[in-house]
């Protein structure tokens, strides 16, 4: 007996398998590369109910067949782990039920510690890149990703959420979107949805439904300037002011920018090659490309015209409320002036959407 328990101890100290549970065989398939651990309980066990909790359940019968687990891996071998699963009689609420084990959730293909490592590789890396790496097919891992997530959400208070930011991105090739709600007093994610449309809105009311808060008691969304987010905000929220976020409108511009110096570098080859010279901030240049935006600021161009009305819209972020509103229209009224179209074009846009709201 002492040699069995010593054979197998180290397999149990490493899978901190509870009692009344222990390790009785295991086998070492080399040419699948895989190591099979199975576990047993032991004779006269009692378990607590699954439904009612009470404890001291006896074991009324086994079911035949294992049930697998994929576990963390023993050195180079992939491990499962198997166990016939006993069902218990409940004198108390009457049930026969499977027992739950304390090494996986129930109905779950993995053990808790394997769930909690390919969540800590997909804070990393996309999820199809961690189904390559651990050897399991990527919906499985979607379907470990999606349980914790939608339990957080179901767990989280969201009931003094005021102010709302929310941006999308791509999720896969083909044009496929998430839109993301983010509290922005607390930087917290709290919903996430597949699209970029107004519906993408009417998701979000359902979630806010959900968890007892009025919509009423949203009073700003902070978005890019997409007409389907304006109108599901419009729609769903009408109380809710709009703002528009320093990064999709500093975007706006910069694409005005760089076409003024695309048509410019035509007629003046000194532009060729400065693209990012003039999408970036002076005093993130390197330490080339600030030797060259030297040269070139003192030259009588258009570009450095276009690259000056950026900076000075962004100085009106640092502005107060009031103040802004003033700065703007001075700023509004320099660019018009500047017959450099596509800043122009980019000046009228920001001003009809101002106008808007």
């Amino acid at each position: 007996m002492k040699d069995f328990h010593e054979k197998y101890d180290v397999f149990e100290s490493a899978l901190e398998i509870p009692e009344p549970w222990y390790v009785f065989h295991y086998e070492l398939a080399k040419e699948e590369n895989t190591l099979h651990i199975y576990i047993e309980y032991r004779s006269g066990a009692e378990f607590p109910c699954p439904n009612c909790s009470k404890s001291g359940c006896k074991v009324h019968d086994t079911l035949d067949k294992d049930r697998i687990w994929r576990h963390l891996d023993f050195w180079q071998y992939r491990t499962l782990l198997h166990a016939r699963m006993p069902r218990v009689k409940c004198e108390s609420c009457g049930k026969i039920l499977t027992v739950v084990v304390d090494w996986a959730r129930p109905g779950a293909g993995f053990t808790l510690l394997f769930d909690r490592h390919v969540l800590s590789l997909m804070v990393e890396m996309p999820v199809a890149a961690v189904a390559r790496k651990v050897g399991e097919h990527d919906t499985r891992l979607w379907r470990v990703f999606h349980y914790y997530v939608d339990k957080a959400m179901e767990n989280m208070d969201v009931s003094n959420i005021t102010h709302i930011a929310m941006d999308e991105t791509s999720r896969a090739k083909g044009h496929k979107y998430v839109t993301f709600f983010i509290d922005t007093d607390t930087k917290r994610l709290i919903f996430a949805t597949k699209g970029k449309s107004a519906d993408v809105l009417q998701e979000f009311c359902l979630f806010i439904d959900t968890k007892g808060v009025p919509r009423s008691q949203i009073n700003e969304f902070c978005c890019d300037m997409s007409p389907a987010f304006i109108s599901g905000i419009e729609e769903n929220f009408p109380n809710a002011s709009i703002t528009f976020d320093k990064f999709h409108v500093m975007k706006m511009v910069n694409e005005a920018l760089d076409q003024v110096r695309r048509q410019e570098q035509t007629t003046q080859s000194e532009l060729k090659n400065s693209r990012y010279i003039w999408l970036k901030n002076e005093e993130n240049l390197t330490k080339k490309q600030a030797n060259k935006f030297a040269k070139l600021k003192d030259m009588d161009l258009a570009t450095g015209r276009a690259y000056r009305m950026k900076i000075s819209l962004q100085k009106m972020y640092s502005k107060s409320y009031l103040t802004s509103e003033m700065y703007f229209d001075e700023w509004y009224n320099w660019v018009i002036r500047s017959q450099l179209e596509p800043m122009v074009q980019v000046a009228k846009s920001l001003k009809s959407i101002k106008k808007a709201f």
